[in-house]
């Protein structure tokens, strides 16, 4: 593998977040957004590389609450930063610069290698694709050639060069197949992320008493939790990917999804706004309105 990494940027122009309005500022921001992030996750880390970057660099075993709630701000980011998005890119690229060693195939692999670092952005939208028909609604051929071209543009805030990410969803498919035929499988990473049976801290996030009460019931509330997580990671992950990894998913399993998925459909979008949208997400709109209201004057 080139260790080579897709560092240049252009200092004249930024690179620009996809647009307000567009489908992935509807999707991104959303709740039902954290439902999706678990497959999306668990289909980088299926790559031998990607997979022994997380293992051997990542803190999320000793720190999965942490690692979580950054992982969750810098997304937002690079969809509602605005001017930020750009220096949040840079930021990423720096903190991977060092990320590198051999993967479970005896490979040498760099996290800014292009095909690695593109391969983590390009799961995003498989996953996105897959799980709106789950848990939104089926997009539209032109909502889904959108929000193809506005993951490129995410792509690019995050140092994606063109040349390194298929331009069109013509030319994604053949790729996204090719790679769950030759690379993927069921890594470390990925068997941790859906096991039942692996220890997790309870969170260490949020107000005093919360936590105190949350570490005092975690024996209780972490086993269902963990199999929920297993249940809505693989059942939110593309077939095809799901199959490629060896997650198994049944008639009975696919029957039970579409029955939570159907709750959260009817339940989210009666929800107020602050309790709908993520921060960034209700910001950034909040912004917009006002932005759209001076302008209309």
């Amino acid at each position: 593998m080139s260790s080579e990494a897709p560092l240049g940027r252009d200092r004249k122009r930024e690179p620009e977040p996809p647009p307000p309005g567009g489908v992935l500022w509807s999707l991104a921001g959303d709740v039902r957004a954290l439902l999706m992030l678990p497959a999306a996750l668990t289909l980088q880390v299926a790559h031998p590389a990607v997979g022994a970057g997380v293992d051997e660099h990542s803190v999320f075993r000793t720190d999965p609450w942490g690692r979580g709630e950054r992982s969750l701000r810098s997304l937002q980011l690079w969809v509602y930063g605005g001017e930020e998005a750009a220096e949040e890119g840079r930021r990423l690229r720096k903190l991977h610069r060092t990320i590198q060693g051999t993967d479970s195939r005896g490979h040498r692999y760099h996290a800014l290698s292009p095909e690695n670092y593109a391969w983590v952005h390009a799961t995003g939208f498989p996953v996105y694709q897959h799980a709106t028909r789950y848990l939104v609604r089926p997009l539209t051929e032109a909502q889904e050639r959108a929000l193809y071209q506005e993951w490129l543009q995410v792509g690019r805030v995050l140092g994606i060069h063109d040349r390194d990410m298929p331009q069109s969803i013509e030319e994604f498919w053949p790729y996204f197949r090719k790679m769950l035929a030759d690379e993927i499988e069921a890594t470390v990473v990925v068997e941790e992320l859906v096991a039942t049976d692996r220890p997790v801290p309870p969170p260490d996030r949020g107000p005093l008493p919360v936590r105190l009460l949350l570490k005092v019931l975690w024996p209780v509330l972490f086993p269902p939790l963990a199999r929920f997580r297993r249940f809505i990671t693989i059942g939110l992950m593309p077939p095809d990917a799901r199959e490629a990894i060896g997650l198994e998913w049944t008639d009975a399993q696919e029957r039970k999804l579409r029955r939570f998925c159907g709750v959260v459909r009817v339940v989210v979008p009666v929800l107020p706004e602050r309790l709908r949208y993520l921060r960034f997400a209700r910001e950034a709109r909040a912004e917009h309105r006002r932005a759209v209201r001076g302008a209309s004057r």
